[in-house]
């Protein structure tokens, strides 16, 4: 039941997940994105705790030939620790900063997923249309014939001069080799999608995509949120950078259980005892404000680039609207042409039957007429790949 819903999204809905249609991915495909979340977090976690020093343990054993005709054997085991507990603010900035990071890389991956998703659900789509361009030469070239046909005639009867004839021949030759071209184009398709999926083109459902609101695609745009995160962690990078000039606080502590040397051995000597401390610290670098100077040029470079993105994504949506706008008017103009081939096809029609016309001419209308219909879905076609290029971007969407 679950399948069968799925299917019936991917076919009606006006809006699809992203996690129904990677399984048009293969297998590997899928894994080696799981494989990229789990290492950015994974390394997202080593880096928010790694201002958190290691526990150190030590164990030694010594054996010395001071003492003659001896061998003193002693041990020694330590634990200790050195831990910062005050970086003026550094600590958390640096939690702060690995978080942004985990953040704007899980963007990034999630955004090359989708476009390779998008990129194998265009692929379908390319697929599709060229199979119904390869209908539509076969029409025409089945038109190219019968206008052959009725050019020799004309030629033989001395109606006609031979350049017509020619011509509608080569014509048709073109056609030919047209198809063939397409059957090329469609083998490279065909392996192209084997690369990025193990299913079967042909039983898959080709999803229904509709426009999305600029809103929707300016709010939940994956580029924007990834270059907002890039450019918050560049902030906290550059509070970091400035926090390790200014002045530490670590404590010490260690505890040692270690085997007294006979030589040193007196009474008020404890075998395990604790040592602690804490030290108060700040560097005197040559480098500081450079180094300041550059983390803070990098974080303005990136907010930039978000001013920049959004500009862009408007841009892009506006260009979109412009294409579709242009694609529907073609739609138009199809279903009108299908109209008046239709009224076309109906006049021969009958005109065949009151003797006045040919059934190659009835046929020819017919032709022209199921070109026609294939025109408005390859249109559609054209429609559902460039809003595939709005899909792509769009968190929670295909």
């Amino acid at each position: 039941m679950k399948k069968y819903l799925i299917l019936c999204s991917l076919c009606v809905a006006s809006f699809v997940h992203a996690d129904e249609l990677s399984d048009i991915l293969s297998d590997n495909k899928n894994i080696l994105f799981d494989y990229q979340f789990q290492s950015n977090s994974a390394q997202s976690d080593m880096l928010e705790n790694s201002w958190i020093n290691p526990i150190m343990l030590q164990y030694r054993k010594n054996y010395s030939k001071q003492f003659t005709n001896k061998t003193v054997k002693t041990g020694s085991f330590t634990v200790g620790i050195d831990q910062p507990i005050f970086r003026s603010g550094g600590i958390y900035f640096a939690i702060k900063y690995a978080q942004a990071l985990r953040g704007a890389n899980e963007a990034e991956i999630k955004l090359k997923k989708r476009e390779t998703i998008a990129q194998a659900v265009k692929l379908l789509f390319e697929m599709k249309k060229l199979k119904l361009e390869k209908k539509k030469l076969t029409l025409l070239i089945k038109n190219d014939a019968i206008d052959i046909r009725q050019k020799r005639e004309s030629y033989e009867a001395g109606l006609l001069d031979s350049s017509f004839l020619d011509q509608a021949i080569l014509k048709r030759n073109q056609d030919e080799t047209k198809l063939l071209e397409l059957e090329t184009t469609l083998m490279t398709f065909e392996q192209n999608f084997s690369r990025l999926s193990d299913k079967n083109p042909d039983r898959l459902k080709l999803p229904k995509l509709k426009v999305i609101s600029a809103a929707k695609y300016k709010g939940d745009n994956l580029e924007l949120a990834r270059d907002k995160l890039r450019a918050e962690e560049k902030g906290y990078n550059a509070k970091v950078t400035w926090a390790k000039y200014l002045p530490s606080v670590s404590v010490q502590a260690r505890y040692t259980d270690e085997d007294l040397n006979p030589l040193f051995a007196r009474p008020g000597i404890e075998e395990q005892y604790f040592t602690y401390g804490f030290s108060i610290s700040m560097p005197l670098n040559i480098n500081m404000f450079s180094d300041v100077e550059a983390s803070k040029v990098e974080h303005l470079k990136a907010q930039t680039e978000v001013i920049e993105r959004k500009d862009t994504i408007e841009k892009e949506y506006t260009l979109v609207k412009s294409k579709l706008n242009i694609i529907d008017r073609k739609i138009a103009l199809a279903k009108k042409d299908e109209t008046l081939y239709q009224r076309l096809y109906v006049s021969t029609s009958n005109l065949e039957k009151a003797g006045e016309k040919t059934s190659f001419d009835t046929a020819l209308m017919k032709n022209s007429l199921d070109v026609k219909k294939l025109d408005k879905k390859i249109y559609a076609l054209d429609k559902q790949v460039l809003l595939l290029e709005l899909y792509t971007k769009v968190e929670n969407e295909i």
